[in-house]
């Protein structure tokens, strides 16, 4: 498996009012959350890629207003004709 060193400042640390594991944990999160939200990884990858179970994972991209559901315009109306 590879893995991703992001340097970040100390003043990050005092800013957010998180400890560094707290802060690494919300980064991990947040490219997660905007990976999902790019259609680059999907539900449960994104939620496998910041160790997150998917339920959690998705609770979380509610309160940031991200749907779980991405469904494109011509997979909605197949939704509805086959409903």
């Amino acid at each position: 498996m590879h893995a991703l060193s992001l340097p970040y400042p100390d003043d990050l640390l005092v800013t957010s009012g998180k400890a560094p594991q707290e802060l690494e944990e919300e980064l991990a999160f947040l490219l997660a959350a905007k990976l999902f939200e790019l259609h680059r990884l999907s539900v449960g990858k994104a939620a496998e890629f910041c160790r997150m179970n998917k339920l959690r994972f998705m609770y979380e991209l509610g309160r940031l207003r991200i749907p779980v559901i991405n469904l494109d315009d011509d997979q909605i109306a197949d939704e509805l004709r086959d409903a």
